[in-house]
């Protein structure tokens, strides 16, 4: 990791204890890239198109990948495809980059998942928001909990989207779980997530933006770090841009980056996300980089919206 990563990690809480998960905390302070997982005509993974997209992206400056995110369409993919796209990451990223596996489901696959991730030589694991229509907060600490300890010599990294979980819990898996080294935090809320983190313990984890480059300049400024990305798969350039300017407290530049890039994610938030994937892959497509499929309940993009995604990609001069 970066000199300035590490300055970035630690900038936050200069007065903080020391962990055993120490060494990970760069990786959680950079532009984290969530790549895309392209599929090839028969609606399968095209291996030879995702070591490509990742050696673009590791060519391009990112420092951190995490396979079977949500930009990887990782609830689309069955088990076996998802423990190949860990093992094509590794293999590709071979020690240039953090790797961080996305893990989750029922309890036993996410814990198999995780152990699998540890084998292939990932560094970590990010555990994805419990799918179920009953999350007690309780139970979120047993569930990660029992990821956690599956995997000690992993870090994990919780994923939280529910404005419903306390501070105070996750504070508790921490005391729990010495190698839970940080948190994506993906709640559209600054003000939520200054208090989350603070009642949480700001100084116990590193704090990644999860909702990408378009929060990332408030949450940094609330405690964040790093940030996730799926715009980095199309302009990685551009997404290290925000980060570096960040990292420089140089918001005005920031900020310059965040309306270049707001028309394009504007489109993937429309409709509750609905076309996240689908505009990311579109603007690969239109860059000769990658077939836009998507598996449902994805979609293909509307013309419009299709001629739209390619007019901004042209726009930043790719």
């Amino acid at each position: 990791m970066t000199a300035a990563a590490a300055t970035a990690a630690d900038a936050a809480a200069p007065d903080r204890k020391a962990g055993p998960m120490d060494h990970l905390r760069p990786a959680l302070a950079e532009a984290v890239a969530i790549p895309v997982t392209p599929f090839d005509a028969a609606g399968g993974i095209d291996e030879d198109a995702y070591r490509a997209l990742l050696r673009r992206l590791l060519d391009g400056g990112v420092r951190t990948v995490t396979p079977n995110g949500n930009t990887g369409e990782y609830y689309s993919l069955g088990p076996g495809e998802r423990r190949r796209v860990t093992e094509l990451t590794v293999a590709e990223v071979r020690g240039e980059a953090a790797v961080i596996v996305g893990v989750g489901h029922d309890l036993p696959t996410a814990v198999e998942a995780a152990r699998h991730a540890g084998e292939a030589g990932a560094e970590m694991v990010m555990v994805h928001q419990p799918v179920h229509p009953y999350v007690s907060q309780s139970g979120w600490v047993d569930y990660h909990r029992a990821v956690a300890e599956a995997v000690p010599a992993l870090g994990v990294v919780p994923y939280i989207r529910s404005d419903r979980l306390d501070g105070a819990r996750l504070a508790r898996l921490g005391e729990l779980c010495p190698n839970v080294v940080g948190v994506k935090y993906s709640v559209p809320d600054a003000a939520r997530f200054a208090a989350f983190a603070r009642d949480a313990g700001r100084e116990r984890f590193a704090w990644v933006a999860g909702l990408a480059e378009l929060y990332a300049p408030a949450y940094w400024a609330c405690g964040a770090t790093g940030f996730t990305s799926g715009l980095v798969n199309v302009a990685p350039k551009v997404s290290l841009a925000m980060l570096e300017a960040l990292r420089a407290a140089d918001y005005p530049s920031a900020m310059r980056v965040w309306e270049q890039i707001r028309p394009f994610e504007e489109l993937r938030a429309a409709d509750a996300s609905a076309d996240n994937v689908s505009v990311v892959k579109e603007a690969l497509a239109a860059l000769g980089l990658a077939r836009r499929d998507v598996r449902p309940p994805g979609r293909l993009l509307p013309g419009p919206v299709r001629e739209r995604v390619a007019e901004i990609v042209r726009g930043w001069g790719i």
